[in-house]
């Protein structure tokens, strides 16, 4: 976690939900339902309590910095994990740097942000009017596409889920004032994520080899050619593994030998890794192995290599695949 990194995600969901009801044109209508005046309804990010607080204190709105109804206001009010997203954190996104090498970043981790809309108006009309030209759009989802992570590539359908309307009189001018505010408010989900930072780092694998065998038995052996310097000399009989623990352990085998840097194993099971140590129960010997020998018989092996071979991502390239037949 000492990385540090802002993908500016949570700031472009803010951006993007306010986007959605901008541009919102209202429409006053004269006894004969001819056109009066029609305006834009102006909206910010901001906390219904504060245009509350303004509203009190100039109720007349006749001060020198005024405020005129009707208007719009939103706000984040909270976030949670949203579990039935979740995607394997495990698997990374590349993309081609403009220099030639390649980024990579983990799997968003999928959160639900709650928003609320407040219409601020001044008679009930403008406020049925404008959550008629609202609410028909959201079914009860409404989606749009946000570029969230633009170095990667990575674009975003997110759904905005309208989940309740609600109209009560926060706030009624008295017998004394002139001006009385009638509230609504929305309540939103929006289905976002939170990435985490880009890796400029990444290796490309340019060879693919694959050998196949026929089944290895508990009885069969592959020698390993260990890397050195090691630690210690394994001895003949004892159980080697590799993970954390004997108990714990991601493959594990039984010694038959060890000299010259090769060590014999038999009774395998799991996938030993080559460049991690493989540990010994009782001598506490530690090597890590570079290579492997199957004994049991080889029948193909496949060697795969991209043509050219100095290619990238973003040249256009072919494959080259050499397969290597092995009598009985």
């Amino acid at each position: 976690m000492a990385n540090i990194f802002y993908n500016r995600v949570m700031r472009k969901l803010v951006v993007g939900f306010g986007n959605v009801f901008d541009n919102i044109t209202l429409v006053r209508y004269n006894s004969d339902n001819s056109e009066a005046e029609r305006f834009l309804v102006p909206i910010a990010y901001a906390a219904k309590e504060d245009y509350v607080m303004r509203l009190e204190g100039d109720y007349n709105l006749d001060k020198k910095v005024q405020m005129t109804l009707p208007r719009m206001s939103f706000q984040m009010t909270g976030m949670k994990y949203d579990s039935s997203r979740k995607l394997n954190t495990n698997v990374k996104s590349f993309a081609q740097q403009s220099g030639g090498g390649i980024s990579a970043q983990y799997n968003p981790v999928p959160y639900d942000f709650d928003f609320s809309l407040f219409i601020y108006v001044r008679n009930i009309e403008d406020g049925t009017q404008l959550i008629e030209h609202i609410i028909p759009y959201f079914t009860p989802d409404y989606t749009i596409k946000l570029n969230l992570i633009p170095e990667m590539g990575i674009t975003k359908e997110i759904p905005i889920i309208l989940n309740s309307v609600d109209m009560p009189v926060d706030f009624e001018g008295d017998r004394e004032r002139d001006t009385r505010v009638i509230i609504w408010t929305l309540d939103f989900t929006v289905k976002g994520f939170i990435f985490g930072g880009v890796s400029d780092d990444i290796k490309i694998i340019k060879t693919s080899i694959t050998n196949i065998y026929n089944d290895i038995s508990p009885d069969d052996v592959v020698i390993f050619n260990m890397t050195t310097p090691g630690i210690g000399q394994y001895q003949i009989g004892e159980t080697v593994y590799q993970g954390y623990s004997h108990t714990l352990s991601t493959a594990s085998g039984k010694v038959v030998e060890f000299n010259n840097n090769q060590l014999h194993l038999s009774n395998i099971t799991g996938n030993f890794v080559a460049g991690q140590p493989i540990y010994s129960v009782l001598s506490n010997s530690s090597y890590t192995f570079d290579s492997y020998v199957v004994q049991p018989h080889k029948y193909v092996d496949i060697t795969t290599t991209p043509n050219p071979i100095d290619a990238t991502p973003a040249n256009n390239y072919t494959y080259n695949t050499v397969v290597t037949e092995y009598p009985n």
